[in-house]
């Protein structure tokens, strides 16, 4: 009944439930960082979507969290001359300790539909940014990374699969000036934050789906969301937030040296 009774936080609160937000993030977030609204806890909104009040919403996020049990062959290559694997990556990336050290992979279309999806997310921001590949060839791929990094200059490193996409992964390196480390084939869970970030796509697209039936327009509003989650690993703030946080620090900083100059 809080949650019923105060028509702001009720607002806030169905909101990010129905974007696939936790009771736990979000109880957290308004407990952190919303001082304006009372204090919630994740029982509250657990008892809040068992009600009356919010079956609706339990419904929708059923819907919205079911899985998908068909499984998609990935193109792979067992033999990508050149590699460098993720066990010579610097241990600076394994701490997180910096902005740009990211994670890269595609989602790739059922066998009905055409075209990748390109994820890519900051290992410490956790903020992530999507592009589309159609018609999927390796120079489509490269103007995909390329474009991320126009919105994501931050980015220094690259860690991913052995997709055979990555054929040319040393051309790949000069056009984006960073360092590619590959995982070992078929050990996904290497790169967790990336496999983290597409299990959130799919809840929004389907594994058998047709990508190239989903816009561009669609697919920035779905970056958007993953952009605006609450997450505990980053005291619940959002990844947009973090990294808005981290170019006006970086803005201040060249302010400063400016100034002493």
């Amino acid at each position: 009944m809080k949650i019923v009774s105060h028509p702001e936080l009720r607002q806030l609160v169905e909101e990010k439930l129905k974007e696939g937000c936790s009771p736990e993030s979000i109880a957290g977030r308004i407990t952190n960082h919303e001082q304006h609204l009372p204090a919630i806890s994740t029982d509250s909104i657990r008892r809040f979507l068992k009600s009356v009040y919010g079956r609706k919403i339990e419904s929708f996020r059923k819907k919205l969290l079911t899985k998908q049990k068909r499984r998609n062959k990935r193109r792979r290559a067992n033999k990508l001359k050149g590699r460098t694997f993720i066990d010579k990556r610097p241990k600076i990336i394994d701490k997180r300790a910096r902005v740009g050290d990211s994670e890269a992979d595609f989602i790739v279309s059922g066998k009905a539909g055409v075209g990748y999806d390109l994820t890519v997310v900051d290992r410490k921001l956790r903020v992530s940014f999507i592009e589309q590949i159609l018609p999927v060839t390796i120079e489509n791929m490269e103007k995909a990374f390329l474009r991320i990094k126009e919105r994501y200059p931050e980015m220094i490193t690259i860690t991913t699969d052995n997709d055979l996409l990555f054929a040319n992964h040393k051309r790949l390196e000069q056009l984006l000036n960073v360092k590619i480390y590959f995982c070992h084939p078929y050990h996904s869970w290497e790169k967790g934050a990336i496999e983290n970030v597409n299990g959130e796509i799919r809840k929004h697209i389907p594994k058998s789906s047709d990508l190239s039936r989903y816009s561009p327009k669609f697919l920035r509003s779905l970056e958007e969301k993953l952009n605006d989650r609450y997450l505990e690993c980053l005291q619940f703030f959002t990844p947009q937030e973090m990294l808005d946080r981290h170019r006006k620090r970086k803005q201040r900083a060249e302010a400063r040296r400016k100034n002493i100059k």
